[in-house]
């Protein structure tokens, strides 16, 4: 693979995690990023830098995130029990460090990680249209009198 390839991969995935810090539905858009992440540390790609600790703490208990580098990208991911053993612990985030601006399409980027990490759609992935039933108007279309006020039926 090349280090256009892998670029485009790691532009992919920071588009992919942009979106789903904003996404109201974000697990499917989470585990494109876990997935993708995860083959290219498997394939040498990426490599695990240290740990952080992270920015929202959970049950206001303190917990840390594994950084992991993507070429000139950074990303965050959950630390399996290996990481506490092997990984420096960085400490806080540091803000001044940030990924480069790229922009991307996030249908483009689902793309891209679909086909690097194979990923077969489920059948029933596309939702089924709900046929709404017809709401019946409690207007009748001929009345005796030619029209129907509720003020007047007091």
């Amino acid at each position: 693979m090349k280090n256009d390839e892998v670029r485009q991969i790691a532009i992919a995935v920071y588009t992919v995690n942009r979106h789903a810090k904003t996404a109201t539905d974000n697990k499917h858009l989470y585990y494109l990023k876990k997935m993708t992440i995860e083959k290219l540390l498997r394939t040498g790609k990426a490599k695990k830098i240290g740990l952080h600790f992270s920015e929202h703490a959970k049950y206001s208990q303190q917990h840390s995130t594994t950084l992991v580098q993507c070429q000139d990208f950074l990303f965050h991911t959950i630390p399996e029990k290996e990481d506490f053993k092997m990984l420096p612990h960085l400490g806080h985030q540091n803000h001044s460090s940030r990924n480069p601006q790229e922009r991307m399409n996030l249908r483009t980027a689902k793309n891209i990680l679909y086909d690097y990490i194979n990923y077969v759609q489920p059948k029933n992935h596309l939702k089924a249209k709900k046929h709404r039933p017809k709401i019946k108007s409690n207007r009748s279309k001929s009345t005796p009198t030619g029209f129907r006020s509720s003020y007047l039926d007091g």
